[in-house]
């Protein structure tokens, strides 16, 4: 008996059970189908971009499928690569076919190396294995030693963009046009704003591949060249820790940037700029064929920090007083100008304006003496750049010193309110004036451009 009620029992459970089920079923609420496909085809993947090894990459894949049941999905999680690793594949949300169609799968990162990056993909009920060619780079390390010249550049540009995010690449390199090239001054980067990447933005491994890149087309000579570039940032740093100015003046506030690609082919420039130091170089398949304009400038003119004392643009100042120094009464008579300069001639915006005449003092009629003189001044800014670079236009600049002029203003001693100096031939421009303080008003501190009548901006206009 016992077990008949117990059969009994159980059957009515069931039963329960089955009607209830069924009255889910029939509730009127919504199912889920879940995504199908009965094919993935890896083999047949296109992608968007070539990748390059210790180069930041953003690309997609398009992976076909077949069998697709119509069904919407969201977007993925990240996909780790193998093989190659520092990439990842996402996939994009989208709606299947009925039938064929593609799955989109966003891929970003930087490869680690060459060779093929791999990723296991597994979607509607099947998976494969997608593949990306990884191609070696300028340089598969960010360690450029090895290299030389514009190879070793190049290395360093590509290590440098290696460390940065995609959006931080299309903020540095910039196309390569007269509107771009020309957006440098001698103003605060928040008075006049700069292009490219802010160096106060950038994370330690970023910014010291930043400062490579700058050391490496800059000279190697005392107190010039990066010698000279990490003393004008560090004034103004000085500016702000002495509590003199605010937070719009500081090292941090310097850009660096690419106008066009750096290659051993094409055109492009390099720039570094901020409120006291522009470099602007300008190369084309592989040779440097612009090396201004180049400014320079520096606020207090002299300080000294933890026992050091730093003035970095004096070797440009005492070579002007040197030089005027070695001059006759007459020839002082003839380089001295009637004018009063309040600023430079060709400042930021005066683009190609340079004199249609010559003014000053001949350089022809000098001694050997006085005209070696005139070339220490010029070395003072061909310096400025890499040191191979630097003795080929030295050499064309006091190839031409007999058609070289020299102008001044004020005092020869160069260090009175708007005295002023300049050189001025065939080639070469270089101008310097006393400006009076700006963060110290009751001081002055010192302005200075080099320029090039013919291979300004690489001869862009």
């Amino acid at each position: 008996m016992k077990r008949k009620l117990l059969l009994f029992f159980c059957s009515g459970l069931f039963a329960t059970a089955i009607f209830i089920a069924c009255k889910k079923e029939s509730s009127g609420g919504s199912t889920t189908t879940s995504t199908s496909v009965s094919a993935l085809d890896c083999s047949s993947v296109t992608f968007s971009a070539t990748a390059t090894s210790s180069v930041a990459y953003s690309g997609t894949a398009t992976i076909p499928y077949t069998g697709g049941n119509g069904v919407a999905y969201a977007a993925g999680s990240a996909i780790s690569s193998t093989g190659v690793t520092g990439l990842t594949a996402t996939l994009a949300a989208g709606t299947l076919a009925s039938g064929a169609g593609n799955l989109t799968y966003n891929i970003s990162g930087t490869p680690a190396s060459s060779g093929t990056a791999s990723f296991a993909i597994s979607f509607g009920g099947q998976s494969c294995t997608l593949e990306l060619k990884v191609e070696e780079g300028s340089s598969s390390s960010s360690d450029c030693s090895s290299e030389t010249g514009i190879d070793k550049l190049i290395c360093l540009c590509d290590a440098f963009k290696a460390t940065l995010s995609s959006s931080q690449i299309s903020t540095l390199q910039l196309d390569y046009t007269f509107s771009n090239v020309k957006t440098w001054s001698n103003l605060p980067a928040a008075m006049s704003p700069r292009l490219g990447l802010r160096l106060g933005d950038l994370s330690s491994t970023q910014l010291a591949a930043a400062k490579a890149i700058v050391e490496a087309i800059t000279g190697t000579t005392a107190n010039e060249g990066y010698d000279e570039v990490e003393q004008v940032w560090a004034a103004d740093d000085w500016l702000v820790s002495d509590g003199h100015a605010n937070s719009d003046y500081g090292s941090g506030n310097y850009y660096i940037a690419f106008f066009g690609t750096p290659a051993t082919t094409g055109t492009f420039e390099i720039m570094e700029t901020g409120h006291h130091k522009t470099v602007a170089n300008t190369y084309s398949n592989g040779v440097l064929i612009g090396a201004t304009p180049h400014f320079e400038a520096v606020e207090p003119v002299s300080w000294t920090s933890n026992g050091t004392t730093y003035a970095p643009i004096s070797q440009e100042r005492d070579a002007f007083v040197t030089l005027l120094a070695s001059l006759s009464s007459t020839e002082l008579a003839s380089a001295k100008s009637s004018s009063t300069f309040t600023d430079l001639v060709l400042v930021p915006g005066k683009e190609w304006q340079f004199p249609t005449t010559y003014s000053g003092l001949q350089c022809s009629g000098l001694t050997s003496a006085q005209k070696t003189l005139v070339e220490n001044v010029i070395k003072t800014y061909t310096d400025d750049i890499d040191d191979d670079d630097a003795a080929t236009y030295l050499a064309t600049y006091t190839s031409e010193i007999d058609n070289t002029y020299i102008l001044y203003s004020g005092t020869t001693s160069m260090n009175t309110k708007y005295d002023y100096f300049r050189i001025d031939g065939p080639h070469v421009w270089i101008e310097f004036i006393v400006a009076g303080g700006i963060i110290y008003p009751s001081s002055i501190h010192f302005h200075s451009v080099w320029r090039d009548r013919v291979t300004d901006y690489g001869g862009t206009k």
